[in-house]
């Protein structure tokens, strides 16, 4: 085994990444077997992995974004009631008031970037712990949308759109005859490479994760910590902003007041990728994994009639075992 671990390609790709994918494959099929025998006597087929992917999409972004904020150490609850306050006022100010479609994606990555604004100014300069402002930020987020749409839901246009308004559904998935390209696994993909670079081959992804580190060490080298751990917040957020399209993308209506558990989805996948709650070490291809990892874990325990909570219970455990390994790691090391 240790030999497999040190072997240069393993070292490349990451021990944990490819134990993830290698739990992704054994999942799909335990989740075909239990299909097929109490479920719908059919295997997880195309139609359930689009679904996943669909489900996956607007999550991993949030996940990418809330990967940077928990690399400094800090937590972000607010993201899921932020993507839903960026669809709800994107979709009002398209469908209520026609608003051009281009401009109201725009408002939902602005919307985002507000809130992701706020929280970063709140925990960076003004000191409040990043539980207590995320927390103020999402039920915010929840009042705002709701405000802004009467209470209501919005329906944002079909791909049928008799006006040609649901052109936007192709960042999604794209029809090509009786096949469906996953457009927004390209996109989340090539977002994630960004995201990426950005974390490991910057001067701010490297400050941000010297902040998970050791915050008061990089403070007393002169660096400006308030600047980068703000600038975390306000990329969770910008994400947070992208989510909402892909929502929006993949489903059609958007509910005021919801949006809370794609936060704890979205830390999650994060922690499930290997990324640690303490601070310092990231990934944002284990937080891809992660994604599709319980995007497959939802659409494998619907496919076998199972009801959705037992999708918490397991992701819960996944969460315990997860940091409990990482708490693990970090006492052998040390």
């Amino acid at each position: 085994m240790e030999n497999f671990k040190n072997s240069p390609l393993v070292k490349k790709l990451g021990f944990n990444r490819i134990v993830l994918v290698g739990v992704m494959i054994l999942m799909y099929i335990l989740f075909s077997i239990g299909s097929m025998t109490i479920g719908s006597g059919k295997p997880l087929g195309i139609n359930n992995i689009i679904s996943a992917l669909n489900y996956a999409y607007f999550l991993g972004f949030l996940a990418l974004g809330v990967t940077f904020v928990i690399a400094t150490g800090g937590i972000d609850f607010s993201i899921g009631p932020v993507m839903f306050c960026a669809a709800l006022i994107g979709g009002r100010l398209l469908v209520k008031d026609g608003w051009p479609v281009i401009v109201c994606l725009f408002v939902c990555i602005i919307v985002g970037t507000i809130f992701g604004v706020a929280n970063g100014y709140l925990v960076a300069y003004m000191g409040l712990p990043s539980f207590i402002s995320s927390m103020a930020l999402m039920m915010m987020a929840k009042g705002v949308g709701s405000v802004f749409t009467q209470t209501q839901s919005i329906s944002w246009p079909q791909a049928a759109d008799e006006n040609g308004l649901g052109w936007f559904r192709n960042l999604v998935r794209i029809k090509m005859g009786d096949a469906t390209f996953p457009m927004g696994l390209v996109l989340l993909l090539l977002t994630a490479v960004v995201c990426a670079i950005v974390l490991n081959n910057t001067k701010a992804g490297r400050y941000i994760l010297c902040l998970g580190s050791n915050k008061e060490a990089v403070r007393l080298s002169g660096v400006n910590v308030k600047k980068w751990e703000c600038l975390a917040y306000v990329l969770c957020g910008t994400l947070a902003g992208l989510a909402a399209i892909f929502y929006v993308g993949a489903y059609t209506t958007v509910g005021p007041g919801l949006g809370d558990t794609f936060n704890n989805e979205a830390i999650a996948s994060c922690v499930m990728g290997g990324t640690s709650m303490s601070g310092g070490i990231a990934s944002m291809g284990g937080s891809i994994i992660g994604t599709l990892i319980i995007a497959l874990l939802q659409e494998g325990i619907l496919a076998m009639k199972f009801q959705k909570d037992y999708q918490y219970v397991i992701t819960g455990i996944i969460v315990i075992l997860a940091v409990y390994a990482d708490i693990r790691s970090r006492k052998r090391k040390n």
